[in-house]
């Protein structure tokens, strides 16, 4: 059922954070990854979201955009990826950290995965659609391709406001000229062996899925490598 989806969707996502303890995320993450951001070199792939992509739960090598930067490197494509994702983000948080997050980069493409916090919240449809519509307008202005993802199923209901909240990420694909990837969680959601202990989180292979899966949209939207460019053994 759409319901029992978008339940298990936003209960991945982590609780809600206040913004004072959103900034103390951005410090937690910043030092449970230790990863360096060398802002002068490569082009960057921002993976931007909530704990989806933050990756609650698994080991930073096993988050969906470390594996996303493997698949990436295997295929020659001289691209570093970013792991912008803050656990328990909503839409709005998204608009006041994104410039945050782009600061000093030179960035091709912002995969965008936000809004199932805005659910769990009980926030007003259209203001999920005008915050991300904002992200993707701020992206653009930068000249920033953005791979926009969302929850979806084919599955009917009756409940109206998971009918509109489902409704915003199609309304923004046929509005905007942005790539888009319908189920961010394809494949994984309600999956056991892709799924951690709780039922929810995707497990080291639930990410792995994730980053298969964002890969096909996200390779056309590449300047194809260098052939002359060797890479890998």
């Amino acid at each position: 059922m759409v319901w029992f989806l978008l339940v298990c969707l936003v209960s991945l996502i982590g609780c809600d954070l206040e913004p004072t303890q959103q900034s103390e995320q951005l410090v937690e993450i910043t030092a449970r990854y230790p990863v360096s951001i060398d802002r002068t070199k490569d082009k960057k792939i921002i993976a931007f979201g909530d704990s989806l992509t933050a990756g609650l739960g698994v080991n930073y090598n096993d988050t969906y955009p470390a594996v996303l930067q493997e698949l990436v490197d295997k295929a020659c494509y001289p691209y570093e990826v970013v792991n912008a994702g803050v656990s328990g983000d909503t839409s709005a948080g998204g608009v006041r950290r994104l410039s945050w997050a782009l600061e000093g980069l030179e960035v091709v493409v912002l995969v965008l995965e936000l809004g199932a916090n805005d659910f769990l919240r009980g926030l007003l449809p259209s203001e999920t659609k005008k915050n991300l519509n904002t992200i993707i307008d701020r992206a653009e202005e930068r000249g920033i391709r953005v791979l926009f993802t969302g929850f979806s199923s084919d599955e009917k209901t009756g409940e109206r406001y998971v009918l509109e909240f489902l409704r915003v990420y199609e309304d923004i694909s046929r509005e905007r000229e942005v790539i888009f990837m319908p189920n961010f969680l394809l494949g994984v959601a309600g999956e056991k062996l892709l799924v951690q202990n709780d039922g929810r989180h995707p497990n080291a292979a639930g990410t792995r899925v994730v980053a298969e899966n964002v890969w096909k949209f996200l390779k056309p939207m590449l300047p194809q490598p260098d052939t002359n460019t060797l890479c890998g053994p």
